[in-house]
This record gives C-alpha cells, sequence and structure tokens, in this order.
C-alpha cells in the first residue's frame, strides 16, 4: 500500500502527486503549514525573515527559507500587462545592505554614485506599483523611456519624476512633469511621495527583516514587496494567492 494517495499517468505510465505545478510540489509538510505560511507572509507588511517564519511555523531555518521563497513565485506578477494610467509617478532607489564601518577604505557614496543595486519602480496614484531591478548602465534616456513604454499607458497618463538626465526623453512621447528637489519636494500635484513611500517600505523590510538580499534573489523579493502593495485593499488575498500557488487563475 502506497503512503500517499498518487495519480497514474496512462501515456507515461508514472504516477504523480496533486501538488505536481504547484509551490507546495516536493514537500514533506503537511498542507496546512504552507496555508498558514502564506497567511504569515501576506500579513507582514514589512516582510518576514527566514528565521521568524522558522519560529511561527515550528520548523528549521532552511526549510522556512525555501517555503518562502515558494511563496514568492506565487506573488510574481511579471504576466500583469495591465498599463498604469492617469498620475503615475516614477524614480529609481539603490538597495543593499549598510556599508561597515571601516570597508575597503574608499568613502561611501549616497545616490547614483553608490556601489549598490538599482531598482526602478513606477506607481499609478491610488493604484499599483511596478518595480523592476536595472543594470547602472541602463539608467539612461534611451533604456528608461523604454521601461516607461512597456509599462504605462502614455496616451492616458502623466508622468511625474524628478529632473535626473535619464527621464529627459520621456517628454517627446507623452505628457511628462518633472519636480526639483533642490527647490522644494512638493508642488501641488507634481510631486513622488507615493513611490517614495513604497521604497522607504521596501528598504525597511530589506534592511530591518531581510538584513540583505544577494542580487539573485532581489527580483523575488520586490515581486513580494510589490504584490502586498497591489493587494493592499483586496478583501480575498489569500485566496487569490492560493489560487496562484496551485496555478490557477485569480
Amino acid at each position: 500500500m502506497p503512503k500517499e494517495r498518487r495519480h497514474h499517468c496512462n501515456a507515461c505510465k508514472t504516477t504523480f502527486s496533486v501538488t505536481v505545478r504547484t509551490i507546495f510540489h516536493h514537500t514533506h509538510l503537511p498542507l496546512q503549514k504552507w496555508l498558514l505560511a502564506v497567511s504569515i507572509v501576506l500579513n507582514a507588511k514589512k516582510g518576514l525573515s527566514a528565521r521568524q517564519l522558522a519560529r511561527d511555523l515550528e520548523v528549521n531555518k532552511n526549510t522556512a527559507w525555501r517555503m518562502g521563497m515558494q511563496i514568492r513565485k506565487a506573488m510574481a506578477e511579471g504576466e500583469q500587462r495591465q498599463l498604469l494610467q492617469g498620475i503615475v509617478e516614477m524614480d529609481e532607489t539603490y538597495v543593499g545592505g549598510k556599508p561597515r564601518k571601516g570597508g575597503d577604505g574608499e568613502p561611501h557614496k549616497r545616490g547614483r554614485g553608490t556601489k549598490k543595486t538599482p531598482v526602478v519602480g513606477m506607481v499609478e496614484r491610488g493604484g499599483n506599483v511596478k518595480a523592476k531591478v536595472v543594470q547602472k548602465d541602463k539608467l539612461n534616456a534611451k533604456s528608461l523611456s523604454a521601461l516607461v513604454r512597456q509599462n504605462v499607458d502614455v496616451d492616458n497618463a502623466v508622468l511625474i519624476t524628478d529632473e535626473y538626465k535619464g527621464y529627459l526623453g520621456i517628454k517627446r512621447f507623452m505628457d511628462h512633469r518633472t519636480i526639483n528637489h533642490q527647490l522644494w519636494y512638493v508642488d501641488g500635484d507634481i510631486h513622488t511621495n507615493g513611490i517614495e513611500s513604497f521604497w522607504a517600505l521596501l528598504k525597511r523590510g530589506i534592511v530591518g527583516q531581510y538584513h540583505k538580499v544577494s542580487l539573485r534573489h532581489l527580483p523575488s523579493y520586490l515581486n513580494e514587496f510589490s504584490y502586498r502593495f497591489n493587494h493592499r485593499k483586496t478583501v480575498d488575498v489569500f485566496n487569490r494567492t492560493i489560487a496562484r500557488a496551485v496555478g490557477a487563475s485569480a
């Protein structure tokens, strides 16, 4: 007698579990713990470390880390092609751990001179956010303009940025307004407070909870924070996330 109920494929003559092609595949944990983990991660506004998740679920740290990464796969919204409309704020930030004192002996620069990883984000005022890791050599007018075209409905949106030169070419194909942060941060409706608030939430989570995130896994963590932000007003976010986790439409 098999220890678990398995299905049989007559075509390839193999058996398989109902968890195939879901984030729960190859797990030895009861699904109740997985459902609890999904609920905990969704409710952690600033993220949740693997050690804390391990304590909550009473599993070891490595198991909790894998569960967290699998849940982040269900949060990926790369297939979401809905373009941002209305007033859209755009900005870039730099993500990385705090430099150690002493370090390599070189002064640690801030802003665009830093060695940290650049992330570009756009947020529809009162709506969704999109964030993406980019290479430093892609922070130019050509690449940033292409990124806007991919994510913003240029015919039905007004883009607001700071006066970074990489944004200068955008006004050629859409309504683009800028705010000079050396003079003021708000000029009526012209400001980037929305995207900067999202950056603050992201950095508090990475520095305060995860402490350090590798470049390899940074896109997954961006998915996590963007997903929670975009579904902050969704009542059935748990059910939607579980549907995504098992490959169903949601």
